[in-house]
């Protein structure tokens, strides 16, 4: 009976063999990498406050309700005029030193996040609100041009508690097609001219989340005409959107 041949033995270059051995090794730092990452990551969220700074920041609050409350009075012994029926209202404080019932009134106005923005209609009541809460944000007069661009640009529907971009005229006759309201135009006509259906409007319209301005803004809480970034803009307004939109 013959004998069988062997079998050749199957070569890999040894080019190859490093180049997998490489491989492995860098998959396995990549691996540790990522792992450290993620528990420095959950470390950073984790703070140990020192008692001082719970004493601090519970004094930053109870002073911020009282200045909150100085200035409701002073506006009901001189009101504050406006001069245009449209507002549009940016969020340009944080919340460390706040009050609850100062990020309250800010809620009602569905600013919950710093540099957001809502379109509102000047009453007594949001001219109230806007004193009590005037260190947190700034305000003025938007005219054609800025509402045009900020719908446009960054408008987004509230349909069934999701954000949805404003890019079909069907879903806006959809949701508003009861009001008269067919296109993005007619939103923006109700918007700028405060129509009879504006509260429908801007209620389906979310807030506008904005850019942070590189140098409009310093973080001053004087008012805008002293020197600082809160208060009314009137017409400065629209600046301060072309720079945020």
């Amino acid at each position: 009976m013959a004998e069988e041949e062997p079998k050749p033995l199957n070569y890999i270059p040894e080019v190859i063999l490093k180049k997998r051995k490489s491989n492995e090794e860098w998959a396995i730092r990549r691996k540790q990498q990522l792992e450290q990452r993620v528990r420095k990551s959950k470390g950073d969220n984790f703070v140990i406050k020192k008692p001082e700074q719970f004493i601090r920041e519970h004094r930053d609050r109870e002073l911020d309700l009282i200045q909150m409350k100085q200035r409701g009075k002073r506006h009901r012994r001189a009101p504050l005029t406006l001069e245009s029926k449209l507002l549009f209202i940016i969020r340009i404080g944080g919340k460390n030193d706040m009050h609850p019932t100062t990020r309250k009134f800010l809620y009602s106005l569905r600013l919950r996040r710093i540099f957001s923005g809502v379109f509102v209609k000047a009453n007594e009541r949001t001219v109230d609100i806007l004193q009590r809460v005037q260190p947190y944000v700034t305000y003025g007069y938007p005219n054609l041009k800025s509402v045009k661009d900020l719908i446009y640009k960054k408008g987004l529907g509230k349909i069934d508690k999701q954000r949805t971009p404003l890019t079909d005229n069907n879903i806006i006759e959809q949701e508003l097609g009861k009001y008269g309201v067919l296109c993005i135009e007619d939103i923006v006509n109700e918007v700028a001219t405060v129509g009879p259906h504006f509260k429908e409007v801007t209620s389906f319209l979310c807030p506008f989340t904005l850019n942070r301005p590189e140098k409009a803004l310093k973080g001053k809480k004087k008012l805008y005409e002293d020197g600082g970034d809160t208060g009314n803009r009137k017409d400065q307004i629209n600046e301060l959107i072309s720079k945020m939109n």
